[in-house]
């Protein structure tokens, strides 16, 4: 079978871990560290099905629940290759929101044609994010989260700070850019709470159409007027 192989007693396993019996039975020792190339399977497709599965895991139990040994059973691969590929519970938890917004895809588009129209086109991007099924459950747990645990929280902060807001802010030629980024981060986590968290109406509600065009002027006043 494809990605696995067999152990000394016969049995194959694919997602390519031997079987968790040693050869007389009793249980086999757990490898610790790095996993060999060929213990456990190995390139983009275990990988993402690593960060699919932590996905899942964090929307459907929040981040206090979720494990990294539940994130591999989940996966179906060794707990000691989601160290491997990405460390730490809280470095899986940052991953999965990193797939979520999809910073090094989206922003360069946002980004790279100027400020005029760029508070439209973050509002766009933002709500597009949130409105989209495949990631707005994984971020309803992740904003959950950040308000019920530091580690979650500080995580996601620093997330928004490094991935999103920094580049944000490079883009900008004014005074306080940084400062500027944040106001408009707050403007947009706020609309995500009211909207998906609490869902207070007429908010919840309203046309994603309508408040991209409301809250677009205000995101470029922050972002670009001296």
């Amino acid at each position: 079978m494809t990605g696995g192989h067999s152990d000394p007693g016969g049995h194959s396993d694919p997602g390519g871990h031997s079987d968790p019996t040693g050869p007389t039975g009793g249980p086999a020792p757990k490898r610790r560290g790095r996993p060999s190339r060929t213990a456990a399977p190995t390139g983009p497709d275990a990988r993402t099905r690593i960060l699919e599965a932590a996905r899942t895991e964090f929307a459907e139990r929040g981040y206090d629940k979720t494990s990294v040994r539940g994130i591999a059973k989940a996966a179906g691969v060794d707990s000691a290759l989601v160290h491997h590929y990405f460390g730490t519970k809280d470095e899986v938890f940052a991953a999965a929101i990193e797939l979520s917004f999809e910073p090094a895809l989206v922003l360069p588009a946002v980004l790279g044609n100027g400020t005029d129209g760029l508070g439209e086109r973050l509002a766009r991007y933002f709500i597009s994010v949130w409105e989209n099924p495949a990631s707005r459950a994984p971020l309803l747990a992740i904003m959950r989260s950040a308000l019920t645990h530091e580690a979650a929280a500080k995580v996601l902060r620093g997330f928004v700070l490094r991935r999103l807001l920094e580049r944000v802010a490079e883009a900008l030629d004014v005074p306080d850019a940084t400062f500027r980024a944040e106001l408009a981060a707050s403007h947009m986590i706020g609309i995500a709470m009211l909207r998906y968290v609490i869902r207070a109406e007429p908010l919840a509600s309203a046309d994603p159409e309508k408040i991209v065009g409301m809250v677009a002027p205000t995101l470029q006043r922050y972002l670009t007027e001296a």
